[in-house]
């Protein structure tokens, strides 16, 4: 194909998968499943026809890709809202891969010895699925929560976000050690795999940390006389730090997250504008990633696979993930049964499985191009059915909270008025939290108006339960109703 002949198709494909998010907007469907369409189309040789077969670019496209979307979701995170729920994500992404990926691994092997049929597993590479397809995708939680305007009760969206955002840490390092067994044929002890796994994470941990501090520094100091140009700064401290953090052998997918935590959660100039750069072209490269990851799969493959991949896709969402989150937040004490089963369906599998499942294709790992496909069929389902149910289920399990989109408009109260209008943030530890305001027994010269939680503003009911940090705008009539809240709280002056 001549240069101008694909960028013909490219900048089409591109234009048409934008265009088509408003027809997906309206059936309910989620966006990223039509970029995925879209290539696939584009791909069949009866149809568009484009002969693209490049792991090496998938992949590499992929891994900026996640990079700009795990950045994007660090910067935009306050470590305020994450602090609740820190250990939750933490063990979400660590444990709960693990035990997806035997419960899946040991699922693939022993359904494809009893299959018989032409699609036969090893151990090891059903272990090596189950890696691929552990993780929860940030792009997809972050995109169909956002886009679907979901606002949820008890700190949920930050939990999810968190775990999505850090739990390909552990699903890329299964993924590597079980392809590098599959490839050396030897064992590796579980010592070394342990020295490995900790050596990744500190490398990362600490290259995060690092260009996260040092680009604060020279965002402070640095002054461009063409602003911008900082946009461009950010993407080449991204691109260098998930590079140089890999060259040096450290998790680079943690290490551009926590970067991208560090300087959301400080101030620099024209912080709102490279926020807006960020997202803006995270959403971009997230719709061309998409594309070319639908191009590298031949549908009439899928066909043979979909029995296989449809009792994979049912096993993953009602078995492996209920199983590897009750199992991972069993000792949590804020979040109940309802809470639970949301975040078992909220295991979304997008773009980063499919990332994943380039690797075994580009080591040439034995029934790799069968893998690939079945790890399509996956995402395919996950996002068609978890991501378009989110809304409902959240609404069934009354876990959605009621919102105002806009601003309050600001009041100035008469002064012949004896009511006095004051602003409290709710403190941790506060006795209140995970109480409904009906339980709180506040007088009735005392009105919670508006509650502000993660950046939205809700209308609070008498069910509203309080969460930490919460800022409340609330009318008394008198300084005795002021106190009596405050010594609610736990507020001491």
């Amino acid at each position: 194909m001549h240069p101008e002949s694909l960028l013909i198709a490219g900048s089409f494909l591109l234009f048409l998968s934008i265009v088509i998010t408003k027809l997906s907007t309206r059936l309910g469907i989620p966006a990223l499943i039509i970029f995925l369409l879209v290539g696939m189309v584009a791909g069949h040789e009866k149809l568009g026809n484009i002969d693209f077969h490049d792991p090496m670019a998938a992949q590499l496209l992929g891994a900026i890709t996640l990079s700009l979307i795990l950045f994007t979701g660090g910067i935009e995170t306050e470590y305020k809202h994450i602090r609740p729920i820190l250990w939750s994500g933490i063990v979400l992404a660590t444990v709960g891969i693990l035990i997806t990926t035997f419960s899946v691994g040991l699922f693939i092997w022993g359904v494809t010895t009893l299959w018989g049929g032409h699609i036969q597993f090893t151990l090891l590479e059903g272990l090596l699925m189950g890696s691929i397809i552990a993780s929860t995708d940030a792009a997809a939680v972050f995109s169909i929560i956002r886009s679907k305007n979901i606002h949820l009760k008890a700190n949920l969206s930050p939990l999810l976000e968190l775990e999505s955002g850090s739990n390909d840490t552990m699903a890329w390092f299964l993924m590597i050690l079980f392809k590098t067994l599959l490839e050396s044929k030897q064992a590796m002890s579980p010592m070394e795999a342990i020295s490995t796994f900790v050596k990744e994470m500190v490398v990362g941990g600490l290259a995060g940390l690092l260009v996260g501090k040092l680009m604060l520094l020279i965002l402070n100091k640095l002054r461009l006389t063409n602003r911008s140009l900082y946009p461009g700064l950010i993407l080449a401290v991204i691109i260098f730090t998930y590079s140089a953090t890999h060259f040096l052998h450290g998790n680079a997918f943690l290490a551009v997250y926590l970067a991208g935590l560090i300087l959301g959660n400080k101030d620099f100039p024209h912080k709102k504008s490279i926020i807006q750069f960020c997202e803006g072209i995270s959403w971009l490269m997230q719709i061309i990633m998409f594309i070319m990851l639908g191009l590298l799969v031949y549908p009439n493959q899928l066909l043979p696979i979909a029995g296989i991949g449809l009792l994979l896709s049912i096993f993953l969402m009602f078995i492996a993930r209920p199983l590897s989150v009750f199992i991972s937040l069993f000792f949590s004490k804020t979040l109940n049964f309802n809470h639970k089963v949301f975040i078992s369906w909220v295991g979304l599998r997008g773009a980063v499985p499919i990332v994943f499942a380039t690797y075994p294709l580009l080591a040439k790992i034995n029934q790799a191009d069968i893998m690939y496909h079945i790890v399509f069929f996956v995402v395919l389902t996950s996002i068609l059915f978890q991501g378009t149910t989110l809304s409902p289920l959240a609404k069934w399990l009354q876990l959605e909270e009621p919102i105002v989109k806009k601003h309050p408009p600001s009041i100035q109260l008469s002064q012949e008025v004896a009511s006095e209008l004051i602003e409290l943030v709710v403190p941790e530890g506060s006795s209140a939290i995970g109480k409904k305001i009906v339980q709180l027994s506040l007088p009735g010269n005392l009105l919670i108006m508006l509650i502000k939680r993660n950046g939205t503003f809700i209308i609070p009911r008498g069910d509203t339960v309080i969460a930490a940090l919460d800022l409340l705008m609330i009318m008394a009539e008198n300084r005795d109703a002021i106190d009596m809240i405050k010594e609610r709280l736990g507020i001491i002056d």
